[in-house]
């Protein structure tokens, strides 16, 4: 029998989960409400919420000195490409360790995980000396294979999780009605899966949207996404908080609509799997 929780207990935890969730979001509205202020108003103190002279010079400011567009469209190649080479890798691998297990599976998955702990720092001088070597600094290609090898974990990780809930009944039966592997992979499997994939593919789009650490440190101009966007804006002059915080907000904007109405989907995909 199901626990009765009380009216007051409910309004107690309603009440919660809007504070955290303020709490969370509040930095980005922060950002949001300084990229319509001056500079003066930016920095004031006590600082100034809703109450100051609101304006858009910070958006028409950046425009005119960067070139908004280039740079998104940098980002929309790079997350997109990133996502769909892993998906290339990441179904074949998660089906394999899902309907095929190994007595070493787990400690493999365990393995992949792993990499994910590693300070990416440590791997920063070799991989700049492989990509100056074969010429992939400050290009799309050597930017979406970085980006790609460091969701790859990740992405097995959903897929396993989404094709272990599905019964191997149903691909037995594909394989004894003359399925191959192909068609059991993409005619069978994928159709079921669809929600995972789709969970998977937003979560690493999101996830190398909002990488810096990579893009930061090998472009310059032809392949620089967003995150160099808003640093280009860093100068050693000074912060121009108004300004980055225009920045941020156009960087940001893309990936808070594409959460916004995939939120269900996304929260099924980080959840699926944990309660049983």
């Amino acid at each position: 029998m199901a626990r009765r929780i009380s009216t007051r207990r409910k309004a107690l935890m309603t009440v919660l989960a809007w504070f955290v969730g303020f709490l969370i979001f509040f930095p980005i509205l922060w950002t949001i409400l300084t990229s319509f202020k001056s500079e003066l108003d930016a920095i004031a103190i006590p600082p100034k919420f809703l109450f100051f002279d609101w304006t858009t010079e910070n958006y028409v400011a950046i425009q005119e000195q960067r070139n908004y567009f280039a740079f998104l469209l940098n980002s929309v190649y790079l997350s997109l490409g990133s996502t769909l080479l892993g998906l290339v890798f990441a179904i074949p691998a998660a089906w394999a360790m899902a309907f095929s297990p190994t007595p070493r599976t787990k400690s493999v998955l365990l393995w992949m995980l792993s990499t994910k702990m590693m300070p990416a720092v440590g791997a920063l001088v070799p991989v700049t000396i492989v990509f100056r070597s074969l010429g992939l600094l400050d290009s799309r290609f050597g930017l979406i294979i970085i980006l790609f090898l460091i969701n790859l974990p990740i992405m097995v990780w959903m897929l396993y999780t989404y094709f272990k809930e599905i019964p191997g009944e149903i691909l037995e039966a594909s394989r004894m009605d003359g399925a191959s592997l192909r068609q059991e992979l993409f005619q069978v499997l994928a159709p079921m899966a669809v929600p995972g994939i789709a969970s998977t593919i937003l979560l690493t789009v999101i996830l190398a949207w909002n990488e810096a650490f990579w893009t930061l440190l090998l472009t310059t101009t032809n392949a620089a996404p967003l995150t160099a966007f808003i640093a280009s804006f860093s100068s050693p002059q000074g912060n121009f908080y108004a300004k980055l915080s225009a920045a941020s907000t156009l960087a940001i904007a893309p990936i808070l609509i594409i959460g916004w109405f995939s939120q269900k989907q996304l929260v099924r995909g980080l959840t699926f799997g944990a309660v049983k």
